[in-house]
């Protein structure tokens, strides 16, 4: 049966993409929360590429660390219609057996890595995150001569459960959730963020996950960034505002890597790029600082440079 041998070169290429699929998985696909434009990038015809021998051996075998640093241009703050650079660092990897994945403003941790040949994988950790909502770069005036708001320092926990080879051997589904408290004082409120994410290898040295999620806030975040008082009322002209939480935001969006010497497997120095779409719902789109000063339709987009060591 000659004509159905697999030669050492083509064995080889799928221990290679088996390890690139298991490793790079946690490079982007965890990461939320980004996402734009999901039907550009399903491209069912995109198929690996088998020219090149890996080595068996990677830069992501065991512990590993990526650094990176890029800028992201959106909403000046949630609502808003005016859009601001703003620079972000990124860091993710792996540390005796714990997964570390970047979140907006923070990181997750996963406790409980999947094995090599899992179907179905479990994921679970803490999760710590960062808001500036309306505590910078505030560039509607009326908005900005109500003051500051706090940044907010989020504390909570993220599960998910992953599905592995769904379309072909090397692309994966995860739905997850982060839960977090603000455990700062700005408003002590809690946000839940579901979501589900899909990712896939388009070639050795090109991979992309396609994100949609959602964002449900209680009262006291709801009071804390949607309300109009009257005192604020008076002072900037806007109608009185009583905000109630619930849902507060829909999306999508995508993340892509490119490894610049094309193998991701190697480490060394790779570029990203995201974007995202947001739609703000309920009271979060009807709070003035929405309808009156900006807009329920919110659009991200960045860029950056990493380094695997």
């Amino acid at each position: 049966m000659a004509g159905h041998r697999v030669s050492d070169h083509q064995a080889c290429n799928n221990r290679g993409f088996d390890a690139l699929y298991r490793k790079m998985q946690v490079y982007l696909m965890r990461i939320h929360a980004l996402v734009a434009s999901i039907a550009a990038l399903m491209a069912p015809g995109v198929a690996l590429a088998q020219s090149a021998v890996v080595p068996e051996d990677t830069a992501l075998d065991g512990d590993y660390l990526t650094v990176g640093v890029g800028a992201i241009y959106g909403p000046s703050y949630e609502g808003s219609d005016d859009y601001v650079a703003t620079p972000v660092p990124v860091v993710m990897g792996k540390l005796k057996g714990i997964e570390i994945t970047p979140r907006p403003g923070g990181a997750a941790l996963n406790v409980l890595p999947d094995g090599k040949d899992t179907k179905v994988g479990f994921s679970f950790g803490p999760v710590a995150t960062y808001s500036g909502n309306r505590n910078s770069q505030i560039e509607d005036p009326v908005v900005r001569s109500l003051g500051k708001l706090d940044a907010a320092l989020y504390l909570g926990g993220n599960a998910g459960v992953t599905v592995y080879r769904l379309l072909h051997g090397y692309d994966s589904l995860t739905a997850s959730a982060d839960v977090k408290w603000d455990v700062a004082g700005a408003h002590g409120g809690m946000v839940v963020i579901p979501q589900i994410s899909y990712f896939t290898p388009l070639s050795q040295g090109a991979i992309v996950t396609l994100n949609v999620s959602a964002k449900h806030v209680d009262g006291d975040y709801a009071d804390y960034y949607y309300t109009v008082t009257p005192e604020q009322s008076a002072d900037s002209g806007l109608p009185q505002f009583d905000a109630k939480g619930g849902w507060a935001s829909m999306g999508a969006g995508f993340l892509a890597g490119y490894d610049l010497d094309g193998n991701l497997l190697n480490g060394g120095a790779a570029i990203f790029l995201l974007g995202s779409y947001n739609r703000l719902l309920n009271d979060a789109k009807r709070t003035p600082f929405t309808a009156i000063r900006g807009d329920a339709d919110q659009w991200l987009i960045g860029a950056g440079v990493g380094y695997t060591f």
